[in-house]
């Protein structure tokens, strides 16, 4: 009879998993809703531009400043840090941040919007995920940081959308721009990596392909 069950167990199809397939509508959802853009820009693309500033920060951080960050881990945390928003869309942030109600409640809304997207996984694998997109609690002083350095990173990204619309002679930016600034500006007094940063990468941001070749 045992042997009868493992045979019926290694015969069994694995259940479908809709996880990647949701994943891959982050191009669908539209960044900056309430802006009039000159070029739109969605999830998929602002995720990507996360990762690659995430992992740059850390890169600075362990060779500059000795840290001991994984700055691949931090690609993958920047590369989810935003996926809830497939179900969610995107709230402006003057709208999300307008008082501490609407924060809360939409911070219960964001992590119902992950848990159903990790539930879409096939149970074994949810761990490695759930590890991605919630630290555990004794993750360390590491991890913690380099939470910090996503976060950044997040920030840094939109402040170079709002560069590059000024650029493109945009003005509805304007103000954005300077929130956007001053945040990372805050952020890099705190946050060396970010400083240099700034110093060395952003200003390249917004020029032409001929200023930049």
């Amino acid at each position: 009879m045992a042997e009868k069950n493992l045979a019926s167990f290694d015969s069994a199809e694995p259940a479908e998993s809709h996880f990647l397939a949701i994943l891959s509508r982050m191009k669908y959802i539209e960044r900056w809703s309430l802006m009039r853009s000159s070029r739109p820009e969605n999830l998929s693309e602002h995720s990507l531009e996360v990762a690659l500033i995430a992992h740059m920060l850390c890169v600075i951080g362990n060779v500059r400043f000795g840290r001991e960050l994984d700055a691949e881990r931090a690609a993958l945390v920047a590369l989810y840090h935003d996926a809830s928003e497939i179900i969610t869309g995107d709230l402006p942030t003057p709208v999300k941040y307008h008082d501490g109600t609407i924060r809360d409640a939409y911070k219960a809304v964001e992590r119902s919007a992950e848990e159903r997207l990790l539930g879409s996984l096939p149970a074994d694998l949810r761990p490695s995920l759930e590890d991605v997109l919630w630290p555990a609690e004794d993750a360390g002083e590491d991890e913690a940081y380099l939470r910090r350095l996503v976060k950044a990173a997040d920030k840094i990204s939109a402040l170079i959308k709002c560069v590059e619309e000024a650029r493109s002679g945009n003005t509805e930016f304007a103000s954005a721009e300077a929130s956007c600034r001053a945040a990372v500006d805050e952020m890099a007094s705190e946050l060396p990596e970010v400083a240099d940063f700034l110093r060395e990468f952003l200003p390249s941001y917004g020029a032409t392909l001929d200023e930049l070749l």
